[in-house]
């Protein structure tokens, strides 16, 4: 009932977090996350209340007031020529409620100079425990009639991930942070990671890296063949006002770019990469 009230009074927010492309520094894009402004309370992140409503109308409530909120925020970023991807999160029972398609289709019908493409719906993998078949019919519905991308988040955690992978029409995979915050410390999590992103390569989806805390994290990635990420180490997420002046001060990161600039043969990629491991290991 607290978080219905939320909804009515207009206490739910939305942050972005940036994402971008490590190799060129190309801001390209953010992930719509959702915050309680609680008013005794203060923020509160979505783990502490979206469990919830799980499964119940007023998840699917939550979750057309981010596809309203996030498409109304991509208007007013157009405007000021700041032309984003936007993605949001989408649960499994939203996805799989009657009026899924048709609310989309609407919204997108009510702001026709918004380019469907650039609106991302994140599915978590973990959460693809319905009828496969039709969570992949309402996906293909959205990217073949509405012209939406499809991004299938948290990859690798769920439990039939190459199933996933074969039968749901993704554009991007993203790599889960778990995997790739120890990436350099963990061989199993860099053999994981080296797997998703040849994976994503095969099946021809873009691969992005979620969790990069770390000039490093971000270079060993590179090194591995993926070039989009998000993390601490780019930006936390931000409130709405705050991404205009964030795109027009960020700097890129140097090194991310002198690798991107750079050729390198196979050979010199693994010496990099054991510098890079062994550097790591001797500082922490």
């Amino acid at each position: 009932a607290e978080i219905e009230q939320a909804l009515l009074e207009g206490q739910l927010a939305l942050y972005y977090q940036p994402k971008i492309n490590m190799r060129t520094g190309e801001f390209f894009g953010v992930e719509a996350l959702i915050r309680w402004i609680h008013p005794e309370k203060g923020l509160i992140p979505p783990l502490e209340f979206l469990p919830t409503i799980e499964g119940t109308p007023l998840e699917i409530q939550v979750g057309e007031w981010v596809i309203s909120s996030a498409i109304a925020q991509m208007k007013i970023w157009n405007s000021i020529d700041l032309d984003l991807e936007v993605s949001v999160n989408i649960s499994s029972h939203h996805l799989q409620s009657p009026n899924f398609i048709k609310f989309i289709s609407n919204k997108l019908a009510e702001n026709s100079d918004i380019n469907p493409e650039k609106l991302q719906l994140e599915i978590l993998e973990s959460s693809v425990l319905g009828d496969l078949a039709v969570i992949s019919d309402t996906l293909r519905a959205c990217q073949e009639t509405l012209g939406v991308n499809i991004a299938l988040d948290d990859f690798g955690t769920g439990y039939s991930s190459l199933t996933h992978m074969r039968n749901l029409p993704t554009n991007t995979i993203k790599i889960d942070q778990s995997f790739v915050r120890d990436v350099l410390d963990d061989p199993s999590d860099y053999v994981i990671v080296n797997g998703v992103i040849g994976l994503a390569e095969s099946f021809e989806r873009k691969v992005i890296a979620e969790g990069v805390e770390s000039t490093e994290h971000g270079l060993i990635l590179l090194m591995m063949g993926c070039e989009l990420a998000q993390g601490y180490e780019i930006a936390k997420p931000l409130p709405a006002n705050d991404i205009y002046k964030w795109s027009t001060n960020q700097v890129a990161n140097e090194k991310w770019l002198k690798w991107g600039r750079e050729k390198h043969t196979e050979l010199q990629s693994k010496i990099a990469l054991f510098e890079l491991t062994c550097s790591w290991w001797k500082n922490h």
